[in-house]
C-alpha cells in the first residue's frame, strides 16, 4: 500500500494542495476551520511530509548541527536535553558530531554540517576556533553553548557563570571551617574563571598562603593525579574544589586509596552536577551549572539569530547553585588529613 501524499490530504480535507502546504509550514494565513480540516486529514491518513522534497521547496533542511567538545562528558547530557526539546518545539532536529573524534582523525565535521546545509550550528563546550568553524559562522547562524570560547563575530554565547559558581563552592568550604583549601584547576576560559572565583574567596578570607592549586586535565585520571600531588604536599588541604565532577571522582579515588574517609578526613566539591554526582555511592557536593537551562537558552538564541541574522552578538550567563550532598563537612579535629 502506497503512503498517503499531500494530494490525498488535500482531497480528504476538501482544500487545495497549496493550502495544505501552508498549514504544514505553520502559516498564519489560513482560517482556523481550514487548518483544523487539514490537520484532521493528516491525522486520519497518517501523512508524513517528505523531508527531502520539503527541504528543496523551502530551501531549508530543518536541521541544526551540534558539534560537541567531547561526547564522553556527562555534563552535555542535560544540556542536549534542554537544547533538543526547544528545537523540537520549533520543528528542528539535531545532528550530533563529536569534536574529540574530529581531533583524533584530523577531520573537521563542521564542513560536513555545512555540506548538509544545516539551518544552524551550535558549538557545545570548549572547541578550537578552526578555520572551518570560523567560515561556517559567517554563513550559518551559530551559537556557542556551555563555554566562553571560541569567540567569533556575530556568534552568540550562552554559558554558566563559572567564577560565581566557584565562589559558591569555596565559600561553602570556608563556612564549614576549612582553612587549607585546594583546587584542581581546569583548562581554557572556564578553567581560568573557576580558578579566579576560588582564588578571590581565599584571598578575601586571608587564606591565600594556605591555598594550593594543582592543574588537571578535565578527566578522572587527571583528577586522581592532581589529588595525589595535593595530598603529598607538606601541608595537604582539608578540602578540595575540583574543576568538574569527573575530576572530583578521580580525587575521591585518590583520597580513599590514601586511607582517608570523605568527608570525615577530607571534603570534596565537584562542579556541573552531572548524573555522577547523584549516584548514591558517590553523592557529591557540587555546583549545578544549569545545563538544561543553558541548552534551552542556546536554542532560543539560535532561533532568534536565524530570524535576525544581523543583530549584535549576545553573551548570556545562567546562574549556578550549590548542591550540598555527602562529600563535605567540617575539617578533621586535628586539622591534618
Amino acid at each position: 500500500m502506497r503512503p498517503p501524499t499531500i494530494r490525498d490530504v488535500a482531497e480528504r480535507a476538501g482544500v487545495s494542495k497549496s493550502l495544505v502546504s501552508l498549514v504544514l509550514r505553520g502559516s498564519e494565513q489560513v482560517r482556523p476551520e481550514k487548518r483544523q480540516a487539514v490537520l484532521a486529514a493528516v491525522e486520519e491518513l497518517g501523512y508524513r511530509p517528505n523531508a527531502a522534497a520539503r527541504s528543496l521547496s523551502e530551501r531549508r533542511t530543518r536541521s541544526v548541527g551540534v558539534l560537541l567538545n567531547d561526547l564522553r562528558n556527562p555534563w552535555f547530557v542535560e544540556l542536549l536535553d534542554g537544547l533538543g526539546s526547544r528545537l523540537r518545539e520549533s520543528g528542528l532536529h539535531m545532528l550530533l558530531a563529536d569534536g574529540r573524534l574530529n581531533r583524533r582523525h584530523g577531520e573537521d565535521l563542521t564542513r560536513t554540517f555545512t555540506e548538509l546545509r544545516v539551518d544552524g550550528l551550535i558549538a557545545v563546550g570548549t572547541l578550537p576556533a578552526s578555520d572551518e568553524l570560523r567560515a561556517a559562522a559567517t554563513r550559518v547562524p551559530t551559537v556557542v553553548a556551555g563555554a566562553r570560547e571560541p569567540v567569533l563575530p556575530h556568534v552568540d554565547v550562552v554559558a554558566g557563570d563559572d567564577a560565581h559558581g566557584a565562589r559558591l563552592a569555596t565559600e561553602h568550604l570556608v563556612d564549614l571551617g576549612h582553612r587549607r583549601i585546594g583546587h584542581i584547576a581546569g583548562q581554557g576560559v572556564a578553567g581560568a574563571l573557576r580558578r579566579s572565583g576560588f582564588e578571590a574567596v581565599v584571598r578575601e578570607h586571608g587564606l591565600s598562603d594556605l591555598a594550593t592549586v594543582e592543574q588537571g586535565d578535565l578527566t578522572e585520571e587527571g583528577g586522581y593525579r592532581a589529588m595525589v600531588r595535593l595530598l603529598n604536599a607538606p601541608a595537604p588541604p582539608t578540602a578540595v574544589l575540583a574543576f568538574n565532577d569527573i575530576a572530583c571522582v578521580g580525587a575521591l579515588s585518590a583520597a580513599e586509596e590514601s586511607g582517608l574517609q570523605v568527608p570525615r578526613d577530607l571534603s570534596l566539591v565537584g562542579y556541573d552536577n552531572t548524573y555522577l554526582a547523584r549516584l548514591r555511592h558517590l553523592w557529591l557536593t557540587t555546583v549545578d551549572n544549569a545545563s538544561h537551562d543553558i541548552g534551552r537558552r542556546a536554542a532560543h538564541l539560535l532561533l532568534d539569530r536565524m530570524a535576525h541574522p544581523g543583530r549584535p552578538a549576545e553573551t548570556v550567563l545562567s546562574a549556578p547553585t550549590l548542591e550540598v550532598r555527602g562529600t563535605t563537612g567540617p575539617p578533621p579535629a586535628t586539622g591534618t588529613p
